[in-house]
């Protein structure tokens, strides 16, 4: 579903109007900072689950993270005993799209999806993007994507998402893969289904959304979206590692302190909700309605099941104003997986009212 949202933002994102030119030489530009962490290999432990209690109803939340280590293996026997056991397996939080054609079901195999990945009228990135951005991002296409010329005619932000992931996995690293595939395999041993937790967004006219979309003129938020991206493959590739290193050991503390580069990416691809076309159509408040459908599909597994089972993004759960805050708030006691046994049963003896932040709804540190 990531991928398919993330192809989505990124086609609808932007209409380029083409600005002067850019000539300026690749060499002006910043230089790229090499790698300095070492990527783990190897069986690693996760960082295990949290525990979300109410009525005496358990909902195990493991948080994900992405990009992770590419050769690891992930020691997943303490989920795969969770999941034998749980009447409900939640999705991840996240958008679907329902249109009546299928450009938002295939975006790749439909032939308005190729238009409106690429510039308008056969610009190339040199000529819609401001020079000096142009000079970075030559730098690193260079280092990262070689010789592909195909790239330079996409539009900035489908462009250097392709760079992103090339140089994620040109350092060792690799989006998905690792928890997938063991929910995936519990489901289907036991016949079931993933509860559906989407939010589904209705195009009515998705023909002429798409042509609308590629009508949507280049705007600061883009530029700044493209200069971010760029900012993080430039500078900040080691402390990407070092999360995916610290999700792959378990250490929560690291985490926790971490700051996620990923979020400026993910900001990034989904600026087109900021676009005339999204908002003509409802397309507003995506964050806040993705979190209640997500929480509602919780309350239901929840009150219908002794012991359920959910992913989220590890960064949505550690942040104050998280997944997990907003489960205290519907009452629910939250146990971090290295809560101390002590601070447990000490919670457990409070009023069954009493709500007590425990350590996995701390703030991140500061960058």
């Amino acid at each position: 579903m990531a991928a398919r949202m993330a192809a989505l933002a990124l086609i609808v994102s932007l209409g380029v109007a083409p600005p002067a030119a850019a000539q300026v030489a690749a060499s002006d530009a910043a230089p790229v900072v090499d790698m300095e962490a070492v990527v783990v290999t190897g069986v690693q432990p996760g960082p295990g689950m949290w525990r979300a209690t109410r009525g005496g109803h358990t909902l195990y939340v493991l948080g994900t993270q992405s990009p992770l280590p590419r050769g690891m293996e992930w020691d997943a026997a303490e989920t795969r005993g969770v999941l034998s056991q749980a009447g409900a397996v939640l999705g991840s939080p996240g958008v679907t799209i329902d249109a009546d054609v299928g450009f938002f079901r295939g975006l790749t195999l439909a032939p308005s999806a190729f238009k409106a990945m690429k510039n308008p009228d056969g610009h190339t990135l040199d000529q819609v993007l401001p020079p000096e951005l142009y000079a970075r991002w030559s730098v690193l296409k260079q280092r990262y994507l070689g010789r592909d010329r195909g790239v330079e005619k996409k539009r900035p932000l489908i462009a250097v998402y392709e760079l992103y992931r090339a140089a994620l996995e040109d350092n060792g690293l690799r989006e998905g893969g690792v928890v997938g595939p063991v929910v995936d395999k519990a489901l289907k041993q036991r016949g079931l289904e993933r509860t559906p937790t989407m939010l589904t967004l209705k195009i009515d006219d998705p023909r002429q959304a798409i042509a609308d979309f590629r009508n949507e003129q280049l705007k600061p938020e883009d530029l700044a979206c493209f200069s971010g991206t760029l900012d993080i493959i430039e500078r900040d590739l080691p402390q990407i590692v070092a999360r995916a290193n610290a999700w792959a050991v378990g250490d929560l503390e690291a985490l926790r302190s971490m700051p996620n580069g990923r979020d400026q990416v993910l900001a990034c691809l989904s600026a087109w909700t900021q676009t005339d076309t999204a908002r003509k159509r409802g397309l507003v408040d995506i964050e806040p309605r993705v979190r209640e459908a997500w929480l509602e599909a919780v309350d239901r597994a929840v009150d219908a099941h002794a012991v359920s089972f959910a992913t989220v993004s590890i960064d949505q759960l550690l942040r104050a104003d998280g997944y997990l805050a907003d489960l205290q708030r519907r009452g629910y006691r939250i146990h971090a997986p290295d809560e101390d046994p002590e601070d447990e049963a000490l919670e457990a003896s409070e009023p069954s009212g009493a709500v007590t932040p425990g350590p996995a709804v701390r703030a991140p540190g500061p960058d």
